[in-house]
């Protein structure tokens, strides 16, 4: 039985904390998940996650940025996410396509249709079974990433240091395409406890691996 996850939603939405809570839940279940990440998840992944979020890196615009990760987007579903699904596995990500509709798209001003096209052509139409998009307030989500940056426990990178009108673009982006495509998306407010948000997905999850 394979399955595909992804997880999606903006800055500080607790997207990694809980990527790690579902695969420890799948684990515990029987039930073995291939964890993986866009952009990073592959070795030519993690050298282009650096071109685009390293403060010593280029500044990229918006066209390049999307050119960048469909790049790491072609390789990470061709290396990674199909033979693993092709394997019966489950796979889940900590981001995927709609974060390059959203950031790129919605936050930057790319062009959406020449972005859905390039996603097209990257994935060969591959989309999540199902898309866990986590959401929460921006100026809670940036001040999380501060506070994480802050006590060593994780980066505060390129990206997150945009103004707060960015980010409130790219989750306006990313509630509009949970509209637009409602059955694909478990939407659950991230603000939550951390325990109910982990019961929450759980709750979708688990009867799509009959658990």
């Amino acid at each position: 039985m394979s399955l595909f996850i992804a997880f999606e939603g903006p800055e500080g939405a607790g997207k990694t904390t809980q990527v790690d809570h579902l695969v420890q839940r799948l684990a515990a279940a029987g039930v073995h998940a291939e964890r993986t990440r866009e952009p990073g998840g592959t070795p030519l992944g993690r050298e282009l996650r650096r071109l685009l979020v390293s403060p010593e890196g280029p500044a990229l615009s918006p066209r390049e940025e999307a050119l960048l990760l469909a790049l790491d987007r072609l390789r990470h579903v061709e290396s990674v996410i199909r033979p693993a699904l092709a394997r019966g596995a489950v796979v889940v990500t900590d981001r995927y396509v709609d974060s390059t509709l959203a950031h790129q798209g919605h936050g930057g001003g790319a062009p959406l249709e020449t972005l859905r096209w390039l996603i097209d052509y990257a994935t060969g139409g591959l989309l999540p079974d199902l898309t866990v998009l986590l959401d929460v307030d921006v100026e809670l989500g940036i001040e999380r990433r501060r506070e994480a940056y802050r006590t060593g426990l994780g980066e505060f990178n390129r990206i997150d240091g945009r103004d707060l009108a960015y980010h409130r673009r790219v989750r306006q982006g990313y509630l509009l395409l949970a509209q637009q495509a409602p059955k694909r998306y478990l939407v659950i407010d991230a603000a939550l406890p951390e325990d109910q948000v982990t019961d929450r997905i759980w709750e979708r999850v688990a009867p799509l691996t009959n658990k």
